[in-house]
């Protein structure tokens, strides 16, 4: 970082708001008008299978959208400290500011906002995100944020994520997050093939396949707590300390994989001991005035173009 005309670098980006994530609002815009769209069609279903298809669907969509989002979110570790720091480099100024650290499974985002945000006749309000996801440099964004001369407190937790730094930050969470994101996207295309099974006269293979979607989401959760079993380098700025805990996005995506288990448990559970109870919850034969509903119940087919031929009646009757 190196002065121009005897001033420090400045910022010139424009600001976002912390945690903005536009990939985030595109899987819960899209979920949410899958569910509205759902909504709209659901006057049009009569009787009780209404409320049937209403837990059904948006349990499901809650599940896909879960699992999707995750991979974007930057709240699975979250670090958070207030502190008076020094503000830039070669300058002996200090601001007191809250300083967050957000690691995800692609990368971390790093918050900085000052107390009060107008300090040094400047606004302290900064976020910025380093990424490792394939096709990308993580050492190069560090590059990139030492040239435009971001902040001390923003340079500094940077650093301890580069792939050099002595802290191995970088290679723990960086393969912590691909394992994770790997299970995660394995336990999408089982949830959507537990969605096509449940929607089929298969409903124990369906049970199998949510069951094995929360085993998937739990193995993601594991995945990215192994790191929790190795020595973390300290992050220590000014007189504070930042200690990083799990934070949303691991515990709803942990929440999910024990709805996925107990859903998935349920309905193989239901196949084994009420089948009839299992058909009637999914909506197999519901039936508005119909005899199909209950199991024994007879069959009668009666063929009336025999009486033209002056032959009796022929009915057929066989039990469901």
């Amino acid at each position: 970082m190196t002065l121009w005309d005897g001033e420090l670098p400045f910022y010139p980006q424009s600001r976002r708001a912390a945690g903005f994530n536009v990939p985030l609002l595109i899987v819960i815009l899209v979920f949410l008008t899958l569910a509205a769209s759902f909504l709209l069609i659901l006057p049009g279903i009569r009787g009780h299978s209404r409320w049937f298809w209403l837990v059904r669907v948006l349990l499901s969509l809650f599940i896909g959208a879960e699992i999707v989002a995750v991979h974007f979110s930057a709240e699975w570790s979250v670090g958070r400290a207030n502190t008076n720091t020094s503000y830039k480099a070669f300058s002996a100024a200090r601001v007191r500011a809250h300083v967050g650290l957000h690691v995800g499974l692609e990368g971390i985002n790093i918050t900085l906002t000052g107390t009060p945000v107008q300090q040094l006749n400047e606004t302290i309000d900064y976020n910025e995100q380093f990424s490792w996801r394939l096709g990308e440099d993580y050492a190069e964004e560090y590059t990139e944020a030492l040239e435009k001369g971001l902040p001390d407190p923003v340079l500094y937790l940077a650093e301890k994520f580069t792939p050099s730094s002595p802290c191995g930050l970088y290679r723990q969470y960086r393969l912590a997050g691909r394992y994770a994101s790997a299970t995660l996207w394995v336990a999408f295309c089982l949830w959507l093939l537990s969605n096509a099974l449940l929607s089929m006269p298969v409903p124990l293979y369906g049970g199998l396949a949510l069951l094995a979607t929360g085993a998937f989401a739990l193995f993601a959760v594991l995945a990215f707590a192994s790191i929790a079993s190795v020595p973390l380098c300290p992050l220590h700025l000014g007189s504070s300390a930042i200690t990083n805990h799990y934070g949303a996005a691991f515990w709803v995506t942990l929440a999910t994989g024990v709805l996925c288990l107990f859903l998935g448990g349920a309905v193989v559970g239901l196949h084994c001991a009420r089948p009839s109870a299992l058909r009637t919850f999914l909506d197999r034969s519901v039936k508005n005035g119909g005899n199909q509903t209950r199991g024994g119940s007879p069959l009668s087919l009666n063929n009336p173009s025999y009486k033209q031929f002056g032959a009796s009646d022929v009915t057929i009757s066989t039990n469901l």
